[in-house]
């Protein structure tokens, strides 16, 4: 065999074996809704742990110190107590692909929705990276909230950095279980938006990479205890509910038969009052001609 084939069956079988490590090595992510990595790391034993623990109607600790966007100090109560839900994501910006995805669907959903960030609701996006800094969030901010269309005030969609105390006191309280990866230098943590009450009480998770304006106009709708939204907003949330292995709000054919018989009985005494009524005007009127 000639020198010149071997070199060239050399460099094929250096390149075979570039491709298959950076097959294995390479960050991807994965849509599975309580565990999603960012990695594929069978040796570390914290990523069999990543998950999310729902903790549906516990308060988290409003008194987190964080930085926002401009740069000043403040505190996460700031961004609740208006009367109005919150939509909050945990992610960070060197995140190479997750987070960004996860932000890109939630953007996608609010873009469809008629309410506006900073009116009908709130929105929070928390790194859990403590490198971060205020110039990095307001970047962030900046191309997001361009993408999500109009807000309703420019703190609509708010994104904060801190230290990791406050951020990690923060995703325990949530029940967002994350791990940071040495080696690769990637945090690994699972695809959720969380839906909170004015108060600072979760509602619900909606779990996966892309997120339907229905499921964001009910999650939210359910998250504001009604204050927002019309009363066909509220007769529509009756009929569904929030099916976690479907990630979404799927009919709930119970309610639906309830309100059907609710909506027969209404109707049929609207009839029957009706065809009373014009049952005495008649006897009047016969009893006018006598």
């Amino acid at each position: 065999m000639a020198r010149s084939d071997l070199m060239i069956i050399g460099a094929s079988l250096r390149l075979l074996r570039a491709v298959a490590f950076a097959a294995f090595t390479v960050p991807f992510w994965v849509g599975a809704p309580a565990a999603v990595a960012q990695v594929v790391r069978d040796d570390v034993p914290e990523l069999k742990g990543i998950d999310v623990v729902e903790h549906l109607g516990d308060t988290i600790p409003l008194d987190l110190e964080f930085t926002d966007d401009h740069g000043q100090p403040v505190r996460l109560r700031r961004y609740f107590g208006q009367g109005k839900p919150v939509l909050l994501n945990l992610a960070y910006s060197n995140c190479p692909m997750l987070c960004t995805v996860v932000l890109n669907g939630v953007t996608n959903g609010v873009r469809e929705l008629a309410w506006r960030p900073g009116s009908e609701f709130q929105m929070v996006t928390v790194s859990i990276d403590p490198r971060e800094t205020a110039d990095v969030a307001q970047a962030r901010k900046d191309r997001y909230v361009a993408s999500a269309g109009t807000m309703a005030s420019e703190d609509g969609w708010a994104f904060l950095v801190g230290e990791e105390s406050q951020s990690r006191r923060l995703a325990d309280a949530l029940g967002f279980i994350y791990y940071y990866d040495e080696e690769l230098q990637q945090y690994a943590h699972p695809a959720v938006t969380f839906l909170l009450t004015e108060n600072g009480v979760i509602s619900r998770y909606l779990y996966g990479l892309e997120y339907k304006e229905r499921d964001l106009r009910l999650g939210l709708l359910e998250a504001s205890e009604g204050k927002i939204g019309t009363t066909i907003d509220r007769i529509i949330l009756y009929c569904f509910h929030y099916d976690p292995d479907a990630k979404g709000y799927v009919v709930f054919a119970g309610n639906i038969m309830r309100l059907g018989g609710v909506i027969t009985v209404v109707v049929l005494a609207l009839f029957l009052g009706l065809f009373w009524s014009r049952e005495r005007l008649r006897h009047r009127r016969q009893h006018a001609i006598s």
